[in-house]
Order: C-alpha cells, then structure tokens, then sequence
C-alpha cells in the first residue's frame, strides 16, 4: 500500500527559517511529578537558544522554494536531506499543502539547472553549503495513480477529521484568549480563583465518564458533496485524449458541475446528470490542481478553505501529525453522534480492498524490508536513513496487516487451503500471509492420555506457519530429567491449550524482534504482526519468497521440519545463526535427530533455517529463543520460556559477581604479599642482590595473572550462554556431566527469577520507586524486570500488605482471566450477536446477570467450537435456530471460570471477596483495552443487576502487537542522557535528548513513545535551569504525543497534565493550572481508582497551589486527604507518608501554627530515621525543618510573653492613675450623659479606658487597646467602675 500523502511516518529535517527549537519535557517516574528542588549552585549555565543554534545551525543552509502558485516559501535544508524530506514538508505548508503531483528544480548558485528525482540527496546533486540555489516546483502529469490520490488527498485537506480537539491544548488557547481580554475588558481583573467543584474527590468516576473525551471541531463544510461521477470509467476515445476520471461536485451555492481530471489539468465540462459531454464548459473553468478549480467556481469553497487552512495553522504542528498505530479509545461519544450523509465514507467502505493497493501490483513486503535491512550502516546518516526505511515499510506492513485481519475474521477473505480442517487455514492477501492461532482439538487430547497413561499430553499448540502445522508432541514421562504432571483434568487442559496457542505466536514475535535487534548481516526474519480481533489472534507474516512455487524441504538448510525427527545443517548457515546466538547469549550444542545423526545447532531444534528463492537465508518459527522456564514442568508448560530481559539481567549480574570476586581475590593477594615482604625484608634484600632476574620475572607472572583475570571479567557477561534445548522434548548429545551442566544453567536462572528479581520487584513496588498505576503499566514494568504475567500471583501474594498494588494485581489478574474467556465466548458468536453478547458478559462480569437461555451451560468451553465458526463461513443455515453460547452464562459460572483460570494460568487463588473487591471502572477500563471493546461515555449504576445496555457497546476493535523497529542510536542516546541528568550533568544531558528527539523526528516522526519520553526529560532539564517557558513548551509537545500515542486517559498521559499544571502554576497561571491538576485527578481515578499513592501525591501538589493563592483551608483539606490515602496504602512508617507530615508541618508553618509544624516534622523525622538512617539527607533536612519550627514557636511565644508584660505594666500605671485621682473617672462618667455634640469624643475617651471594642482602623494600636480592656476588667474587680 503506498504511503498516504500527509502521513507523516518519516518526518523530515526540512524546516521553515522560523521554526521553534527543539526542546523536550517531563520526568521518568509517578514520583516525578512533583518537581525537586536540587542545589542550583551546582547547577550549569541554563541550556538556551545559543547552545542549539550552534549545534544545529552550523549544519543548515537556507533556501527558498517557489511554488506553481507563484508563492516563496523559506526553508531549511541540512546534507542529509532528500527530495521526500522537502516534498513532506510542502504537505504541512499553507501555501502548497494542496499541490501533490510535481516533480522539483534546482537552480544551483552557478546557474545550472537540475532536475531532481524523489530520492536524491539535494546536496549530493549541488554544492548546498554556500547557498544561493533555490528550489521550484513544475506541475507534472497525472496518471491514473497520482490521480485518484490527489483526489483522495484533497477530500482529506477538505475536512478537519485529522485534526484531533485535544484538551491540552485548548485548555491553553482558551486561558491566553481570556487574559488577552482582561486588559481591555475595562473592569476589575479576577484575583478570585474558586475552588473547582468535586476536584480530587471523584470517588464516582463512572458519572465522569463524559469529560474524558475532547469535544469535537466544528465542522467546516467546503462543498456539498464530491462524488466519482456515474459517467467512469473514461470510454477509451476519451482515455486517448487524456482524460483520467470525472467528478461530480456539489458547492454550497447549490451549483452542480462536473469535472474531468486530465492528465495536465482539471476542468469543467458540459456533462449534465443524463448527458455526457466531456467538451470543456463554455466558461473555460480550469487548473492543475482540484482546490484551485473549486476555488474559481466557487466563492464560499474559497471561504471555507482559508478557514479550514486557519484552524490547520492555529493548532500546534504536532497536532497535524498522524501516529503510525492510533491507540484503541475504550469510550465513545455519548450521545451517539447521528450518522449523517458521507457519500465518500460510503465509497472507501464498499471497496473492500483491507489493506491492499487500489492500483497496480500487491507490494512485495519481504523484498521491502530485506532490502532495508542490507542498506548501509558505515556513517551516522546511512543508519539513519536506513532505520528510516526500516521503519516506515514495516509500519505499513502492520498498517495492512490489521485490514487484512479484519477481513480474515469477517469472511471476506477466502483461505488458499479450503479443503483442509479449519483449525489449519492459511490466507493469503496482499502478498501477507495470515493464520488464525487455534486450540488442538479437546476430544484428540482427550484420546491421547486415555490411550498412553505412561505418555505425556502435548497441547499441541504449535502457531499455523507457512512451513506446516508441528504438534511438538511428547513421548517421555519426563523431559531431559525433568518431571511432568499428568493428572490434568479436561477443561483445564482445553485452557491451557488455549493460552499455550496465544504463548506460542507470542514467542514467534518476540523472538523476531531479539533476532532484529541483534542485526546479523546475511541472516534474515520475516516481518510479523499479531492481531488480536473479535476472540480470534490472527498471526500475520511477510510472504517468504519461493514458499508459492516449490517443495519447502529442498529449501531447508538449518534445523527441522518433522519435530526433530530429521535434523539439516549447513555450515554458511551455522556460522550466522552462531554470530547472532553471542548476541542473544545462545550455546552452540549438539542435538541427535530420529535417525541418531548428531547435528551442531545455535537455535532451537524447531526453529527452521531457509533459503529464499531470492537466495537469502531466513530463520523462521524463533519460539525459544530464550531458555524454558525450569520453575514450570507439564506438558501444559511446553511454551513458558523465560524472558531475555531477564537473561540479560542475570548475566550482568554474574560479571558484576566475577568482577567483585576477581577484586577481592587481587586486594587479599596484595595484602599477603605486603606482609611477606614486611616479614622478609633482609632476606629480600639478600635474594635481589643475588638473583635480580627470578624476582622481576616472579613480579611479572604475578602482573600478567591479574591482568587476564580483569580481562575475563570483562568478557564474562559473553560467555554465559545457555541450551535453549534443554528441558524440552529434544535428545540432546554431549556427555552426561555437559547436559547437566546446561540443565544446571537453566536452572540457575529460574531460581534467580524466584529468588532475586522478584523479591527485589516487591521491594521496588513497595518503596514506590516502581508505581505502575493501571494494567498496562503493571505488565510493561514486569516485562521491564524480566518478570513474565505468569508470575503475578507471586508478586500479588509479596504485596498483601500494601492495597494499591494488592488490588492492582487482582484487578489485572481478573481482567487478564476474564479476557480469555470472553474471547472465548465471541469466537463462537456470530456476527449480529456481538454486541448483545458483549454487553451480557460485561453484565455477568460486573453486575448479578443470570442466563438468557432456557438452560445454563456448566462451562464456557466447549470441545467443537470450532463447528459453528466453519459452518458459518460454509453458509449453512442448520444453526439459525440454535441459542447462542453467550446466552448460557451468567454471573456464577463466569466468576468461577474466571477464579479456576487465575489458579491454572498464574497459580493463585483470587481471595473470596474477589467480585466485590474489584474497582469496576478501572477493570472496565482495563478488559476493554485488552478485548478491543468500545463502550458509550455515560454514568453507569454499577451497583444494578445489568449496568450494561447493547446499544452501550459502540465497537470492537482488532489489538494489536507488532515488531516495529525503533532507532537504536536514539535509545542508547536516552539511556546515557538519563545518567548525565541523574548526575546533574544538565547542560551534557539538554544536549543528548535534544539529539536523540532528532533523530526520531527523522526515523520515526515526532508521533512515537520515545519522542514523548525525550520530551519529558528535557521538560525537567529546563526546569530545573530556570527557564519555565521552555519546559512548558516541551511538556505540551510531550502532552499532545502521550494523548495521540498511547490514549487520552494513559497513566503517562496524567502525569503530563500534572506535570504541566505545576509548571503553568510557577507562571502564576494558577486557574489554568488548576484546570490541569483536575483532568491529572480524573485520568489517574480512571487508571488506578482512587486509592493509589500518586493520587495523593496530586493531591500535595494541589494543596501547593492553593496554599500559594492564600487558601489554606482549602490546601489543608488536600493535605490532609493526602495524608488519610498513604497511611491507609502504604502504613504509618513509610517515606511517603512522612513527605505528607513534612507537607502538613509547611502549610501550619504558612498559617503560623509553630507547634503544629513542629509536631508534624517531628513525625516526618521520626520516620526518616527509622526507614532511611539518621545520616541521611532527608532526616538531617528534617531536623533542620524542626529546628526552624521550634525556634519560631520560641519566638512566638517570647513575643507572647513581651507583650503580655507590657500590657500588665500599662494596665498597671492606668490603676495608679485612677486611684491618684478618682475623680477621672467621675468625670468620664458624666461624660457619658453629655450633650450630643461631644458624645464621638467622648465615647473615644471612654472606649479608651473601659476598652470597648473598636473597628480595627488604620493608626489604631491594637497593644492599647488590650491594655485598655485590661484595665477595665481590673477596675471593675476591684470596684472602681460602677456597672453601666
């Protein structure tokens, strides 16, 4: 399928002379989100526009480009860039974002002209250092191609529909509108920012279902309608004149015209809705492109495009970008939007072309992508380019590889072997070939142990292949020693059949990316795609060449076809496979086939190593290339294998282990040495006197000892390497003690799996230096540690104590249950059951749902179901009449599926309370990521019998998982300018980030994960040198990729809100601010419920807000609903929640509660003590912050008693003056029946002495005025006032 014009999958170094810097944003962890202060005087000169231009600009040349409208458009080009580059830069442009078939000139400095083709290299044509050359666009001549898509091109500049209303940034653009207004509003400006209504404490999250989504653009109509005219295909008299296609178009005026497109030109013709005649119009209405045409018959299409072109140029530019793979969106509008009249929509729909080229020939993916991978690699910018094609074909692979699927489930497209049983169905189109992962069936399982008690069960499992179907079946009570469990009851065993099947299309994937990233020049993998859609997992491949004509065993050179019975090798072939096992710390061992041939392998006895009819060598079916697990035995567990980011952690872990040996051994070599020379000084004298030779060359050999043990613990962490054949089925050759050793290798493995990685995960989730917040970011940190899902229980069973992540691990161990199981049940649905049957399983799983039908089903699982799938696709009607599988489960049955899954898949047992202790909108949220369910945005009763409506279920959506590369120079660029910031090394890091974002703008677009994750960093780095604009900047390119790339409501995308509300605060924007902490609240309820320790750290930065506005009440309410949260999650001794103490101690300290701070500080000491050491920074800053509080306590109450004094003395000297002259106070008496004209004198006198209250005015001393009531209430005590 040819790339789409506007894409944007390879983004360009093109750039406009005024475009912004590259800046990027964020931090790395949940904890992150609030900022840390760190000590600025050790802190480099603040990154700025300086430092980029000289490291960009000295590489950018400027130019300009004159367009076929006549307009200049100034660009920069730097060496690397090509005539795509420019020709994706011009799609962005406003002035010719319209124009799509052209070819270029360029006018060089000397005057010569070059004609230049798509993919040259401008300054491999021209000298493009010392500028003065010029680009020019010249119109070029359609084809039926270039046509249709610029008329596809054109519909899609015509609407706004890639245009995403993203929340950040119209939140943005509203606050800059009202302050722009405030100065000339005339009227007072707002200081008053109320408190939000219901901000944090969303404990109903269901009812805010609606907020998440953005609302949708205005719509901008340019034409009534633009249909293909019902006068195509051109008749050929008129092909041989050049006309191409006709368009019938419709303006807002109500005019009809029909248009030819030519190969030079558009035009009006004279062709009315019967009549055709392709004559041009009398008025001569045409141009060479469609816009320009509409805009000359057209004045309101003339309007609106320059509208549509204003919105276009007012959003952020990373908001006209388009991601590769667009995320699945769990909720829909709500209402649901009418379905209005889109004749295009109803074109593209009724072609049925899923995901292959409308013209021409099929693309040829394999040939795309081996010829990628064979670019070369010798300077930095051929690894870019060639991590650029690599990316951009296998993003289109998986682009038709997911409209392919669709149409595989949906029955569109027929399989190549319809006569063959169902379960072994092979599809090809689009030069792609597709294979539905299935069950073996339950009733052969079910014969094979009744019939061999003493033979072990093979699931069967093994994915359908373009090399035929391998039931990997076993024959041996136990496997190379180890033991395997038989007593596995059928419905179990249907189960685990079922996972083992998705394990092993699973494992093909992953290890078509470890062979990928291990990148062995000459050997060669497939392009692969996984898509998981309507229960069914489709596994989708590139064709292998050759696989069509011929025999595949005469093609065979590496491993086996029969399961091992018949093993082939070749030496060319062994020596690349062997270069890729270093990498992939594989071992070269010896396996003996059925016929006792003994063969040297480095892969797997099943993975197969062919030879391509275009003579490459490719290596197929890399289930194993990892080690199995040895912590799981059975037949059930054939396909359980560890991960390879746990063999690499282990193998580091052993060279860390060496090294530290190898220095302890040298220093306790050292030391004796020392003693003996000390013990033996004159004899030492006396031997160098008299054999000086011995002695240097008994120093050498001691020297040259300690100098290859360094080297052999530096080249340790190559040399562990493991037997991925041992445990498995295979006869492996060598002696008794080398099998046993791999064994033990193995083994050793998996005990460090158990017994370190585990444990020290635990550690890390409790301490909250990991803190996953919903499923998916459970199963990447998982992953990320080694850990495979299968272990959760283990980790779920390590984290009783803590509830966040107790019920985060139920929760996905029930969601990860629950999927299967639904899959299950839509697998055997038809299509016009769907949506009913979706939304009884969502009511069985989340309310009190019995059955529909007449008789439940004891179990969901089902021996033949594969019967209705294959009788449906046949067309037979005998199953009409027959009740759904849906309609037989209801509440209990599901629940116990669900529990006896849990004990099978992750051997844990979900606690009693399981049904009630789930959070519902977070296991929503989670299963309809995981099954591709769409469902309405409205406030659900999650406490009724049935929440769930069928008209709630909107869509269900094919999930995906692919291989797509990603450039390995920019990953290893984000890991070393994660050090240099951890070092505070910013100005080294600002540098490392902004050249790894570049790379990825050109290999990926600035639409990837690791674009956003650069962006986080470099948010922080310019935080933390001060420049809060730039870190703004970056946290909104940051925000708007997380919301594009991974969903609105991701756990990465809230902790960008809150990170960006933090920094619009420090600008003193605190209404936007606020804004963005609510949407940070509401994502984060919606990942991980309420009840998760970075709500409450929100919930801290929240009460900072607002304590900074002066409202301490409503940060104290914060503060301490922050404090309630970490007691009650992570305990009363936790770092996290002596950080909500230390909160607390500030915001009394603010309100000048001394003693309220001090208490709440000598907590936060206490604590820190205990958990981190009195040593530590964070205890000493503590004792600091006591110090602080309890001087300004003593302060406070010093003052206290000072003017406590001064008030007794004054009250004092008042009595003695009254007893010296009573007649004072006759006198102020009498006063006080005195005439009007005096009575404000003396009242003032008389408050004065009798201290009556008075308004607190200016010039009013409020010390004499306590020591006037004093002296009142002394007097009366003592009877010298009479009682008024």
């Amino acid at each position: 399928m040819a790339a789409k014009p506007g894409k944007g999958r390879g983004r360009r170094k093109a750039t406009r002379n005024h475009n912004d810097r590259n800046k990027n944003n964020n931090n790395d962890s949940a904890s992150e989100h609030v900022p840390t202060e760190k000590n600025t005087a050790n802190i480099d000169e603040t990154p700025n526009a300086d430092t980029e231009r000289k490291q960009d600009d000295s590489q950018v040349f400027p130019a300009f480009i004159r367009t076929i409208t006549g307009d200049k458009i100034d660009i920069q080009l730097t060496e690397g860039d090509t005539v795509m580059d420019v020709r994706q830069f011009l799609l962005e442009s406003k002035e010719a974002c319209f124009v799509t078939c052209y070819e270029f000139l360029l006018h060089a400095k000397n005057g010569r002209v070059h004609h230049l083709e798509d993919y040259n290299v401008i300054s491999e044509v021209t000298d493009i250092t010392g500028g003065g050359f010029s680009l020019e666009m010249v119109p070029a001549l359609y084809d039926d191609r270039s046509m249709r898509v610029h008329v596809w091109h054109t519909k899609e500049l015509l609407s706004l529909s890639n245009l995403n209303a993203l929340l950040s940034t119209s939140l943005a653009a509203r606050s800059e509108k009202e302050q722009n207004k405030a100065p000339n509003s005339g009227g007072k400006l707002k200081n008053e920012v109320p408190e939000l209504d219901g901000l944090g404490y969303m404990e109903d999250v269901s009812g805010l279902l609606s907020n998440v989504l953005p609302s949708p653009l205005k719509t901008v109509k340019c034409v009534k309608s633009m249909l293909f005219s019902s006068f195509n295909p051109p008749p050929s008299y008129r092909r041989l004149v050049g006309d191409l296609l006709y368009l019938d178009v419709t303006t807002l005026e109500g005019n009809a015209f029909c248009i030819t497109g030519s190969t030079r030109m558009f035009y009006v013709n004279s062709c009315t809705a019967e009549t055709f005649d392709p004559r041009p119009s009398k008025a001569t209405l045409e141009a060479t492109t469609l816009v320009a045409l509409l805009q000359k018959i057209s004045s309101r299409f003339k309007k609106a495009f320059r509208e549509i072109l204003e919105h276009k140029a007012a959003a952020h530019s990373f908001e006209n970008e388009q991601p590769v793979l667009v995320p699945n969106s769990w909720l829909g509008s709500y209402p649901v939007p009418d379905h209005i009249c889109n004749s295009d929509r109803a074109e593209n729909s009724l072609a049925l072309l899923y995901g292959s080229e409308p013209l021409g020939m099929p693309r040829e993916w394999n040939e795309e992508l081996q010829t990628c991978r064979e670019l070369p690699l010798t300077t930095p910018q051929e690894r870019l380019m060639r991590d650029r094609a690599l990316y951009k074909v296998t993003s289109d692979f998986v682009d038709a590889a997911i409209s392919g699927a669709v149409g595989v489930i949906s029955g569109c497209i027929p399989p190549i072997n319809s006569t063959d049983p169902e379960r072994l169905y092979m599809f090809l189109h689009n030069n792609i070939f597709f294979s539905i992962a299935v069950d073996t069936d339950l009733q052969k399982l079910s014969k094979k142990s009744t019939d061999a008690n003493s033979k072990t069960r093979s699931t069967g499992t093994r994915h359908g292949s373009q090399w035929g179907d391998n039931d990997g079946s076993s024959s041996e009570d136990s496997i190379n020693g180890m033991e395997v469990v038989q007593d596995i009851p059928p419905e179990a065993e249907q189960a685990l059949s079922d996972v083992a099947t998705y394990s092993s299309v699973n494992n093909d994937l992953n290890g078509a990316k470890a062979y990928q990233e291990a990148d062995v020049p000459g050997l060669y993998n497939l392009a692969v795609a996984i898509i998981d859609y309507r229960g069914h997992r489709v596994l989708a491949q590139s064709v292998l060449p050759g696989i069509l004509q011929g025999d595949s065993s005469d093609t065979l050179l590496y491993g086996s076809l029969d399961n091992g019975k018949k093993i082939v090798w070749n030496e060319d072939f062994h020596s690349k496979v062997l270069e890729a096992a270093k990498r992939l710390h594989l071992k070269e061992h010896s396996v003996i086939d059925g016929s006792g041939n003994v063969s040297k392998l480095a892969v797997a006895v099943d993975s197969k190593g062919i030879v391509g009819s275009d003579k490459r060598h490719y290596l197929l079916d890399l289930l194993r290339v990892t080690p199995r697990d040895a912590n799981y035995t059975g037949p059930a567990s054939q396909n359980c294998i560890l991960r390879s980011e746990l063999i690499t952690a282990f193998c580091q872990a052993q060279t860390a282990e060496k090294s530290t040996q190898a220095s302890e051994k040298s220093k306790s070599k050292e030391t004796n040495t020392k003693e003996a020379d000390n013990l033996a000084n004159d004899a030492k004298n006396v031997a160098d006197a008299d054999k000086p030779d011995s002695m240097k060359i008994k120093k050498n050999e001691d020297a040259k000892e300690l100098f290859p043990m360094s080297a052999e613990s530096c080249d340790h962490h190559d040399k562990i390497v493991f037997n991925p054949n041992v445990f498995t089925e295979f006869k492996l050759a060598g002696s008794p003690e080398e099998i046993a050793a791999d064994e033990n290798n193995v083994r050793k493995v998996s005990l460090y799996l158990t017994d370190v990685v585990i444990p020290k995960f635990i550690e890390d989730l409790c301490a909250l230096r990991v803190t996953p917040m919903d499923g998916q970011t459970l199963t990447e940190a998982l992953h990320a540690h080694g850990i495979n899902v299968r272990y959760i229980g283990k980790v779920a069973d390590g984290t009783r104590d803590l509830p966040h992540l107790w019920d985060l691990c139920i929760n996905e161990i029930v969601v990860r249950s629950s999927k299967h199981i639904i899959n299950d049940v839509l697998r055997d649905t038809d299509d016009h059951d769907l949506a009913p049957a979706t939304s009884h399983l969502f009511n069985c799983l989340f309310g009190n749902c019995q059955a529909l039908g007449g008789k439940e089903h004891p179990h969901h699982l089902s021996p033949g179901k594969h019967s209705r799938r294959q009788a449906r696709r046949k067309g037979r009607k005998s199953l009409r009449n027959s009740q759904p599988v849906y309609m037989s489960v209801n509440s209990e049955t599901l629940w116990s599926d669900i529990q006896e899954f849990a004990m099978i898949k992750y051997r844990f047992e979900l606690p009693e309370d399981d049904r009630s202790r789930v959070k519902k909108v977070c296991v929503i949220r989670n299963l309809c990521l995981k099954v591709g369910v769409t469902i309405a945005a409205r406030k659900y009763d999650l406490n009724s019998t049935t929440p769930f409506q069928t008209s709630d279920i909107l869509d269900l959506r094919p999930v995906v998982k692919h291989s797509i590369p990603v450039s390995a120079e920019a990953k290893g660029l984000v890991e070393t300018g994660k050090l240099q910031f951890a070092e505070e090394m910013l100005n080294e890091a600002y540098t490392l980030f902004s050249e790894a974002f570049s790379i990825l703008q050109q290999v990926t677009g600035p639409m990837h994960r690791e674009a956003a994750n650069c962006c986080r960093y470099l948010a922080m780095i310019l935080y933390h040198a001060g420049d809060m604009a730039g870190a703004i900047a970056e946290t909104q390119k940051e925000l708007i990729i997380n919301e594009r790339c991974l969903g609105l409501d991701h756990p990465d995308t809230a902790h960008s809100y809150c990170n960006i509300a933090l920094f619009y605060h420090g600008l003193n924007q605190t209404e936007l601010s606020l804004h963005y902490m609510s949407r940070a609240l509401l994502l984060l309820n919606l990942s991980s419920g309420p009840d998760h320790p970075d709500v409450a750290s929100t919930f801290i930065n929240v009460a900072m807000i607002y304590q900074d506005m002066g409202k301490s009440n409503i940060a104290l309410r914060y503060l301490q609903e922050a404090l309630k949260k970490n007691k009650r999650l992570l305990g009363e001794e936790h770092v996290q929640t002596a950080l909500s103490y230390h909160a607390l101690a500030i915001a009394f300290n603010y309100m000048g509660a001394f003693k309220l701070s001090y208490q709440h500080e000598q907590r936060t000491f206490d604590i820190f003590s205990k958990q981190l050491g009195e040593e530590d920074s964070k205890t000493q800053d503590a004792l600091n912050w006591m110090n602080k509080f309890k001087m300004r306590e003593l302060q406070k109450n010093a003052q206290k008693q000072r003017d406590q004094a001064l008030n007794d003395a004054s009250t004092q000297r008042a009595i003695d003056i009254l007893k010296a002259r009573p007649e004072l106070i006759h006198a102020f008496q009498a006063a006080e029946g005195s005439g009007s004209s005096s009575s404000s004198a003396n009242k003032t006198l008389n408050a004065a002495l009798i201290g009556e209250t008075l308004s607190r005015g200016r010039g009013i001393d409020e010390r004499a005025a306590r020591a006037a009531a004093g002296v009142r209430r002394k007097a009366a005590a003592r009877g010298l006032l009479r009682p008024s």
